[in-house]
């Protein structure tokens, strides 16, 4: 954590921006590798534009449902994504792609509105960003071998 309200995960991934990018604009990919290892998802509204609503439900492999709504405030084709999520815990997602010559650097940044709450979800978030990325990446790889 760069403070005591964020959470930093960053990783370079095989794929050009257009591809990790791509993965957020399309429900379809995007339900394939949001959140950790073992769930799935359901979307209900997935507006990909800056003011946007994204409402979907989380199914935990324990077999509880998590409801989710965020905003997409900024939307800067591959390069910047920013997302509000706007159901407890609130944080603010912000997703940089920095292109490199063996793909793009990934920087997921989670701010939280207090460090108390930080604190509480760094426990699993930090883990389940990574695997986030991982699942990111297994997406990816098979719709760039389904071409």
């Amino acid at each position: 954590m760069t403070d005591d309200r964020t959470l930093c995960t960053s990783r370079t991934l095989p794929f050009s921006p257009e591809e990790i990018y791509g993965a957020f604009a399309s429900p379809k990919l995007l339900a394939a590798w949001w959140g950790p290892e073992g769930f799935s998802n359901t979307f209900e509204i997935h507006d990909f534009r800056e003011g946007g609503r994204w409402k979907f439900i989380m199914h935990a492999p324990d077999g509880i449902d998590h409801p989710n709504e965020s905003k997409f405030e900024v939307l800067e084709p591959n390069s910047k994504i920013v997302i509000h999520h706007d159901c407890p815990p609130n944080f603010r997602l912000t997703v940089e792609l920095t292109a490199e010559a063996c793909g793009t650097h990934v920087t997921w940044n989670q701010v939280f509105e207090d460090a108390r709450t930080a604190q509480v979800v760094k426990e699993r978030a930090g883990p389940a960003n990574e695997q986030n990325l991982d699942r990111l990446t297994r997406v990816l790889e098979r719709a760039r071998n389904a071409v």
